[in-house]
């Protein structure tokens, strides 16, 4: 077997330093020649790096394309700008010993208390150090394609007034090998892009940080893998943004959405608490891995979670009604507090979780099963705290025979009793019918009369119906418990009928009449018919079947029977079509779901 030789290494398509090229490495240096010299700022000597710094003032251009800031030569640019040059006045942070520092201070607007570049060109340089640009402006594009930044990076308050590119493989974090990245922070707190800002195929080995930044125009946000959390808590969207994230979590607590967005994610854990819509928001769960408009596969061996899919754990406080939720796990969401529910469109499989499995003991005693449906995580919650179920403790998985706790446990006040989960479930069940869900329309159905009958708000009447109506069908959704109901009825009514309403034998009755006047008056007096001998019999059985069909079914009156069975009889009339009725309802919801 014989493999193809390495392609050989192709050099950058700017005019480069070449510092160290030998036979293993014959490109050597990739960074860009600073102007008027042949060598790159950090290779060129120390009289030349100076002058190059003391040429540059607040709003310079800066192309260092492919130079590496591995320190040394940074520092001089900062140290070229000493307390009197600044006018007295000094940064707030503490200047490292890196060439990036040197360029920051060279840059240092004094009136502005804070550095600022010109257009910025980093593409393929990389930054061994951390890299702090915090509260530094650029008013041209800022170009970091391709960049590597092995330490901290901090955009903080950062001022992109032109477009910001990110993208083209720029890597955040720290590579020790092939596939190991230590957890890192990027962090572009505050910053403001006034441009297009690009982050396609940057790679994030810890959080990415976007907290209370504004974008101004469009943006194109990812192919991006982070693998810890994007944090874009309090960030204003001004126009319609795309997100394609791979990462563990996603924080739009209290993010402003000024134009549409669509958020297709994988693995992330969502979380919209206050967000506010402005314009249509999807969040989708992504069905495969991502690819860049090169064709290559975003990487997802950095995450651990098994399962890609999304989950949303809260819209709280969200206006739901410009919400579209697609493919998402929604088995830990909290709705509470969330406006325009019934409004939701829920796209796709989303996910709700379902009751406790397996047998259980009611007073320890009488066993039962909870039935399988769609519920929510507040029903759960509140089920949790009224048994008296303990949180389970950290890291250790939550049983499936036992109800989700809230985050609040067993705090009764934070809590959502019934009477809120019975307003939730209203409006959801409207949102699946708008929807044309029926299944899901009927699970929410089922929960909302759950929760009313549970509700100490509703008057004891109230209760005792819904109680009545679950025990014989399910609210109408149980078809097996509904036909069961039905047969204990007729049973119950034929035994009653076997037991006191069906004489033994029917005696005639007996005439009397008098003559007046070639006049003859008739009285007929119909004895009490008795019952006696045996009761329990075949043909007893079958008679008092075939009454109770005639009056549920057919509506024809008994014929023969004792004072009590006219009573069962009139009864059965009475309550037996209802459960017939509840039971055909049951089935009709049956088939449809």
């Amino acid at each position: 077997m014989t493999t193809s030789p390495s392609p050989e290494p192709q050099p950058p398509p700017w005019p480069h330093c070449g510092h160290g090229a030998d036979e293993e490495n014959p490109i050597g240096c990739p960074g860009i020649l600073v102007r008027d010299y042949n060598r790159c700022l950090a290779h060129l000597a120390d009289a030349e790096r100076t002058g190059y710094l003391d040429s540059l003032t607040p709003g310079s251009d800066v192309d260092h394309r492919g130079t590496p800031f591995v320190g040394g030569p940074l520092d001089d640019v900062l140290r070229t700008l000493d307390d009197s040059r600044l006018d007295g006045r000094h940064r707030s942070t503490a200047f490292s010993e890196s060439l990036l520092d040197d360029i920051l201070k060279a840059l240092w607007d004094a009136d502005a208390g804070k550095p600022e570049f010109g257009r910025a060109d980093f593409r393929a340089a990389t930054f061994t150090g951390d890299a702090d640009f915090r509260a530094a402006t650029f008013t041209g594009d800022a170009d970091f394609r391709a960049a590597t930044f092995t330490g901290a990076v901090n955009f903080s308050g950062t001022f992109f007034m032109r477009d910001a590119y990110f993208g083209g493989g720029a890597s955040f974090g720290l590579p020790t090998g092939d596939d190991d990245w230590f957890l890192n922070y990027a962090s572009f707190r505050e910053a403001i892009f006034g441009g297009d800002a690009n982050f396609k195929g940057a790679i994030f080995s810890g959080d990415a940080e976007f907290t209370r930044a504004v974008f101004e125009k469009e943006l194109s946000f990812g192919p991006l893998l982070c693998r810890r959390d994007v944090l874009v808590s309090g960030a204003v969207f001004e126009a319609p943004v795309t997100m394609m994230v791979v990462a563990r979590g996603m924080r739009c607590e209290r993010a402003r959405f000024k134009s549409t967005a669509t958020l297709r994610l994988r693995y992330a854990t969502v979380d919209l608490t206050d967000a506010v819509l402005s314009f249509p928001v999807a969040v989708t769960a992504h069905p495969a891995p991502f690819t860049t408009a090169l064709g290559k596969t975003i990487p997802e061996d950095f995450l651990t979670v098994a399962d890609s899919g999304v989950r949303v754990t809260s819209v709280r406080g969200v206006d739901a009604a410009h919400l579209v939720l697609t493919d998402t796990d929604l088995s830990d969401c909290l709705f509470s507090g969330a406006f325009h529910l019934d409004q939701l469109r829920l796209e796709g499989s989303c996910t709700f979780p379902q009751p406790p499995t397996g047998f259980h003991r009611w007073h320890r005693a009488v066993p039962y099963q909870w039935s399988r449906r769609r519920t929510l995580a507040e029903e759960h919650h509140w089920r949790a705290l009224a048994a008296g179920q303990s949180a389970p403790e950290p890291g250790q998985p939550l049983s499936p025979r036992n109800w989700r706790t809230g985050p609040h446990h067993p705090a009764s006040d934070l809590t959502p009793g019934p009477k809120d989960v019975t307003a939730i479930y209203r409006q959801l069940r409207k949102a699946f019918e708008d929807g044309k869900n029926e299944p899901g329309a009927a699970d929410f159905y089922y929960g909302e009369m759950e929760m009313r009958r549970h509700s100490r708000d509703a008057p004891a009447t109230e209760r005792w119906l819904l109680t009545a109506y679950w025990l014989l069908a399910g609210y109408g959704l149980r078809a097996s418990r509904a036909l069961l109901s039905l047969a204990v009825a007729i049973a119950l009514t034929m035994l009653s009928l076997m037991l006191w309403g069906l004489p033994t034998r029917a005696p005639l009755p007996t005439a009397t009449g008098t003559l007046d006047e070639h006049r003859i008056t008739l009285s007929t007096n119909k004895p009490d018919l008795a019952i006696h001998g045996r009761l329990m019999t075949l043909p007893r059985a079958d008679r008092a079947a075939r009454v109770v069909m005639n009056s549920v079914i057919f509506r024809t009156s008994g014929q023969n029977l004792t004072r009590a069975g006219t009573y069962i009889e009139m009864a059965s009339r009475l309550f037996e079509p209802i459960l017939l009725l509840l039971a055909v309802l049951a089935i009709r919801n049956r088939v449809k779901r």
